[in-house]
């Protein structure tokens, strides 16, 4: 590595964490309804959104009236956003008269970015309009984020809540998760982006020839509004098939740092929020030392397998280097692990190089990011709600070992907690495990994958961990446009999704409604050095136990195959 390899890293982390704690605090301020310096300006365009929905902001709902209203709004979502990508041909924005996508591979889109996964069969410039990217895809881009980060706000209330039946509105949660939260952002990062060079018009495709003399259509687009919310809701999916490799996604060094950053900016701030809820910054700061610590051993393992030489060039007359294969030779080795461990860390999926040519070990990387429940950072709101999972459960596992009660910031966990624990617990093993056994042994399934071997496994293995965990990043060896993948495929990005969300809100109730039992010497301390490890071990052991067998089936086997 280089110095501007370490500068990268530190711009990085510095245009992260210096705004984090700032944003935290307007994020609580704008979702408790408090007035901020944007509430002038999108105040009277919140309330308009009230009028016209018949909406009372100030009349609260249970848990299961809460859960109700989500469930209905991402169904009309995923219907709507069906029918736009099935009737497409039939629609206006289509200036290159591109049919509707087949059924199953609708249906895998519209699960897809209802779920905030993004997952893409397709390649955005030769399937889908303009009208499709817009309408749909960048629509549920916003509110999918938004349904995240409403059901993040809804647990931090339970945990806070003291004696409470209620947990907030869900219709005034999204509403402000998306005027104030998201759509600020987005316009400025957008605009930065057009400034950079990313395209945002109406213009039809542009026919060129090249210097070779062939002849070449170059695509066009609002595309630097979609890509201005798929970093900043974490939802990844790219307007160009190439996705952040696309020179017209990321034209530059500087689009490259600060869409890298957008990823886990606004995941990053939803800590200090939880910390405002609960009025104890020190558990803010707890969680962020658990992420930064599972982020940096990642990123190390990753950047050292990517920078070994290729031992099947081991020869004398090959000059041993670093392989570029799979990287975006524009932002380097460095440039491109960077954005695959951000990427996998955060339910994000947008990619700037090729999973598919990941060396095992950093490919294994990727995997646990995923399979240990996206929570090192995570996507908006479903990051933190489930490493709250995780903190919970390493509450629960303290109270075993110190012979207590466990409780959390006041708050006793008992039987109907853990339960709702344990059901969180098994939808990673269903998503990932279960479909993918399926996928492994059906020889349709097998077909669709290029490689042989313990790598071919890894392709399976990838994309049902990438489904499950509403992530979207592909190892790009697999052939999943197909009716079985998009089929399955989107059952397990709805596991994913609902599978957690449910539970969550379930728990969310169950603490809204227990009293705060006073915490004193004897309570186990939930924000020093000592629950730190704690949190992470916890984090480790659970993934490491329920995924390291299908691990050493794939991504270990390929590496011991190779040697160290």
């Amino acid at each position: 590595m280089h110095s501007y390899d370490y500068a990268l890293v530190l711009a990085f982390l510095a245009l992260v964490l210096v705004p984090a704690p700032w944003l935290g605090r307007f994020y609580y301020k704008v979702m408790e309804g408090q007035r901020t310096w944007l509430t002038p300006v999108v105040g009277p365009v919140e309330k308009l959104c009230y009028r016209v929905a018949g909406v009372d902001p100030s009349n609260e709902q249970s848990w299961r009236t809460y859960a109700l209203a989500l469930l209905m709004f991402n169904l009309v979502g995923f219907l709507l956003l069906f029918s736009v990508l099935v009737f497409q041909q039939y629609l206006p924005l289509n200036p290159q008269q591109l049919p509707g996508q087949e059924w199953t591979q609708a249906f895998n889109t519209a699960v897809s970015f209802v779920t905030n996964t993004n997952w893409q069969s397709y390649s955005g410039e030769a399937s889908l309009s303009y009208l499709s990217q817009m309408i749909g895809l960048t629509v549920q881009n916003f509110v999918s984020a938004a349904t995240g980060l409403a059901v993040l706000v809804a647990l931090c209330r339970g945990i806070s809540r003291r004696s409470a039946s209620t947990l907030g509105n869900f219709w005034a949660d999204m509403t402000r998760a998306t005027l104030y939260g998201l759509l600020p952002l987005c316009l400025l990062l957008a605009l930065f982006l057009v400034w950079q060079g990313v395209p945002q018009t109406f213009a039809h495709y542009v026919n060129a020839v090249t210097m070779q003399g062939a002849d070449q259509v170059i695509p066009l687009g609002p595309a630097a509004s979609q890509i201005a919310i798929k970093q900043l809701g974490t939802n990844g999916g790219g307007f160009f098939g190439v996705n952040s490799a696309h020179p017209f996604e990321n034209p530059t060094a500087w689009s490259n740092l600060f869409e890298l950053a957008s990823i886990i900016l606004i995941p990053v701030a939803l800590v200090f929020t939880f910390g405002h809820y609960v009025k104890d910054l020190r558990q803010s700061r707890a969680i962020i030392a658990c992420m930064l610590a599972l982020f940096l051993i990642g990123g190390g393992t990753a950047l050292y397998a990517e920078y070994q030489p290729n031992p099947a060039l081991n020869s004398p007359q090959v000059e041993q280097s670093a392989p570029l294969e799979g990287k975006e030779v524009r932002f380097g080795t460095t440039g491109t692990v960077l954005w695959t461990e951000t990427t996998t860390a955060a339910s994000n999926g947008s990619v700037n190089g090729m999973h598919d040519s990941l060396n095992p070990l950093s490919g294994m990387v990727a995997l646990v990011n995923m399979m240990v429940g996206e929570v090192i950072f995570g996507g908006v709101g479903a990051g933190l709600y489930g490493m709250l999972l995780n903190v919970l459960i390493a509450v629960f596992l303290a109270g075993l070992m110190i012979g207590r009660t466990p409780q959390y910031l006041g708050k006793k966990l008992q039987a109907k907690e853990v339960q709702w624990l344990v059901i969180t617990l098994l939808v990673m093993p269903v998503g990932v495990l279960v479909l993918g056994a399926v996928a492994a042994v059906l020889p349709g399934a097998v077909a669709s994958v290029s490689n042989p071997g313990p790598h071919g496994f890894s392709q399976i293995l990838y994309a049902f961990t990438s489904a499950s965990a509403n992530n979207g990043s592909a190892f790009a060896g697999l052939n999943a446009n197909t009716p079985f993948y998009n089929l399955m495929l989107g059952v397990g990005m709805l596991i994913g999704r609902f599978g957690y969300i449910l539970p969550v809100l379930a728990l969310a109730g169950s603490l809204a409604l227990k009293k705060t039992a006073p915490i004193d010497q004897n309570s186990f301390p939930t924000h020093g050095p000592l629950f730190v490890a704690l949190l992470t071990m916890t984090i480790l052991l659970v993934g490491g136990l329920t995924f390291l067998p299908t691990l050493a089936l794939g991504p270990i086997a390929e590496q011991l195959t190779q040697g160290f």
